[in-house]
């Protein structure tokens, strides 16, 4: 039965008239070749009728919600790993030296763990604005290729995967004695970060990479017309200041050879916790900021935005009344220098408070983003509702007063008080966004009288120039 003859391929049984020679090797004798005989002459049928006869079969993907569902198991089979490895290592080092290990560990992997949240909560920003049919590219003045927030959440997913996983190798190799290749972890992982972002060529979202630069440059020199997007990535790098103090120090102590070791731990080292460097980087952003608004003054005249620098300018006592504590006597201190502490936080609390309610948001319209084109859970839940006001300006109050706590140099010892101070901070900021963008539309909207997505985009200094931006 196998083996059996073949028909050439000119046989005059594979072969009709005005149609295309097909080859069949089906391997069978005669039982075989009376069903090639009858399987072909259906076929020359159907083609005399114009029927072809498919014989590709289309490819078989699994459903979108498998692919989801598997995607979230494997992610909490990793979580899991991650904790295990995690906790196995720590729970292998002497009591001693545990805290010590967990506090330098913190110190590397926070940042990149808040930045990693920062990045979750702008995606969900960007999911509003594209439920409420809000332009935010015509706002952010973003290119055709600006990340959605489905990519966002892209890159945040990628984060979160590879934070934690240099975090746990970082531990389970110091605890099993692999000191060089666990303090290569955290400089590995910087340095990767640090090239990702300043990679030249066309890949992983070169445009907005570059935006991102671009901002960054015109916030450090503000030797330009200041932009929505400029102060706008200023404000919430003035949420991200600890963020910032705890990158310098980490990368203070991989140039100088310290991961990985205890050494560190003396307080008056150079990347100790005493060292002048961290309220500087502390006040940078808030430095950036107040430039932004004389700058602003210079190009309109305006004196709102100098009441606004003087918002900012009230944080800087805060910072170094702070610092001061390590470098006065104890007396000092208690009588002179922490009353006075106190005293600048509740002024820049009340004041950045104030300026929040009263400049930054647009009372009158409130909740207005949340106004989805489409019925959503979500818009009957925030819009138009009391409680999301209530709620805003309560907590907006609360968090203001609480923040000086981690601008504040003596208490950043209990890190992880000011991690979670940081955290609400970032989520303080991610409300910020919605109502700080809900009044630019409205401004926008009411100022042109047209839709903001077929408004006409005119040069960058005659616009800033004629525009009344609350920087």
């Amino acid at each position: 039965m196998f083996g059996g003859n073949v028909s050439p391929a000119n046989s005059p049984h594979l072969r009709k008239s005005s149609s295309r020679s097909r080859v069949f090797d089906l391997g069978v004798g005669d039982l075989g070749s009376s069903a090639e005989e009858n399987f072909l002459q259906s076929v020359g049928s159907d083609e005399m009728k114009g029927v072809s006869t498919p014989l590709t079969s289309v490819a078989i993907m699994p459903s979108p919600v498998l692919l989801w569902r598997l995607k979230v198991l494997l992610f909490v089979i990793w979580g899991f790993i991650c904790c295990k490895v995690g906790w196995g290592s720590v729970m292998r080092m002497s009591a001693d030296l545990r805290d010590l290990f967990l506090y330098e560990a913190f110190l590397y992997y926070n940042p990149l763990l808040l930045v990693t949240m920062m990045v979750w909560l702008w995606g969900i920003n960007l999911w509003v604005f594209f439920q409420a049919n809000i332009n935010y590219a015509t706002i952010f003045e973003l290119d055709q290729y600006h990340l959605t927030h489905r990519e966002i959440w892209k890159c945040a997913t990628w984060m979160t995967i590879i934070v934690p996983t240099s975090m746990t190798a970082y531990l389970y190799l110091y605890s099993h004695g692999e000191v060089p290749l666990a303090a290569f972890q955290p400089v590995l992982l910087y340095s990767a970060v640090v090239m990702i972002i300043i990679f030249p060529f066309d890949i992983f979202y070169l445009s907005s990479r570059y935006f991102l630069l671009r901002t960054l440059w015109r916030i450090v020199f503000p030797l330009q017309a200041i932009t929505f997007p400029d102060f706008f990535v200023a404000d919430i790098f003035t949420s991200m200041s600890k963020v910032f103090s705890d990158l310098e120090r980490s990368v203070c102590r991989m140039v100088h050879r310290q991961v990985a070791t205890i050494a560190w731990f003396e307080a008056d080292s150079i990347c100790g916790s005493h060292s002048v460097a961290i309220p500087i980087v502390l006040v940078l952003p808030y430095i950036f900021r107040l430039f932004q608004c004389l700058r602003q003054y210079k190009d309109t005249g305006e004196k709102t935005t100098l009441l606004n620098a003087l918002k900012y300018s009230t944080a800087v006592p805060v910072i170094f009344l702070s610092a001061l504590k390590y470098h006065v006597l104890p007396d000092q201190w208690t009588s002179i220098y922490r009353p006075l502490w106190l005293l600048s936080s509740v002024l820049n609390s009340s004041y950045s408070f104030y300026w929040d309610v009263n400049r930054d948001w647009d009372m009158s319209g409130f909740t207005r983003i949340f106004k989805f084109s489409k019925l959503h859970f979500f818009s009957h839940m925030f819009y138009g509702r009391k409680w999301v006001y209530l709620w805003v300006l309560s907590s907006n109050l609360i968090l203001r007063c609480t923040w000086t706590y981690k601008l504040s140099a003596h208490l950043r010892h209990n890190y992880l008080t000011v991690f979670a101070i940081t955290a609400l901070e970032i989520f303080r900021r991610f409300q910020w966004v919605f109502f700080r963008v809900e009044k630019e539309v409205n401004k926008m909207n009411l100022k042109q009288n047209i839709p903001l997505s077929t408004m006409d985009k005119s040069t960058e200094e005659d616009a800033l120039l004629s525009s009344d931006y609350n920087v």
